[in-house]
């Protein structure tokens, strides 16, 4: 995956984010809460991808008590013993809120399956549960976007060596983060493979080529307010830069061209 251009000074970052593409997320806010709807976001991708500053552009303005961001950390013994999806579901949006997932129930899909968190079994019984378990979510009335945060190799070492530098980024720093590089192909055909198999019709996977954070940020909300409907929507300035963006083909079809 090649690295993005910079944003040029007429594409001018805080101007877009926050005179006009944060106004739309409140715009869309207020639409949650007045007709009770249930928005989930997912956001999964690669290490150091910038999931975490993406988040933090999207809930800047918004309120507190009606968006929830969920990181669920390693589970308990006791929440080991339960069925996979049951710590999550718990954490669901009820009526009139944006809930977003910083790494979801997608953690056995990638980290799990890499590091060999999980067993083959359940590994495939995730694969073979997962599509029918949102076609659920989305059939009573849960609006799921997925995106995957990608990154080149040589991009993802740089923002992990900064982790170690930067006292503002020591919180970020984990065992995990030095299996990034060095499990850098087995990711790859983990990613590919979710990707393959849980784009559904109902709850598709849209692929962020995130090697620039300010045209992820900018793109990744973009998209988001081009595809759920809210009142007084700007649709001028929803244009999503299409290599930035891209969506990904339903159930068996190839993903778009990622980092390898």
């Amino acid at each position: 995956m090649s690295k993005s251009p910079k944003l040029s000074k007429h594409d001018d970052y805080d101007d877009q984010l926050n005179q006009l593409l944060q106004i739309e997320l409140v715009k869309l806010q207020r639409q949650i809460i007045t007709s009770g709807l249930r928005l989930l976001i997912i956001l999964e991708g690669r290490d150091a991808a910038g999931k975490d500053g993406s988040i933090k552009r999207i809930i800047q303005h918004l309120s507190p008590r009606e968006t929830h961001v969920v990181a669920l950390g390693k589970p308990s013994s006791y929440e080991e013993g339960e069925w996979y999806f049951q710590r999550y579901v718990a954490k669901l949006p009820s009526a009139g809120e944006l809930t977003i997932f910083n790494r979801s129930w997608y953690n056995r899909a990638g980290v799990e399956k890499v590091m060999g968190f999980c067993t083959d079994t359940q590994y495939k019984q995730f694969m073979g549960s997962v599509n029918e378990f949102e076609g659920l979510l989305v059939d009573s009335g849960i609006q799921i976007m997925k995106y995957y945060l990608d990154i080149d190799k040589k991009e993802q070492a740089e923002r992990l060596e900064s982790r170690k530098t930067d006292p503002l980024k020591q919180w970020k720093i984990s065992p995990i983060d030095e299996q990034a590089q060095n499990k850098w192909e087995a990711y790859s055909v983990a990613r590919d493979v979710m990707l393959l198999q849980t784009s559904s019709k109902k709850a598709p996977w849209t692929v962020v080529n995130a090697n620039s954070k300010k045209r992820t940020h900018l793109n990744l909300i973009r998209d988001l307010l081009s595809r759920v409907s809210y009142l007084d929507k700007d649709e001028k300035i929803l244009t999503v830069d299409p290599e930035v963006v891209m969506p990904c083909p339903p159930l068996g079809k190839k993903p778009p061209k990622l980092a390898s």
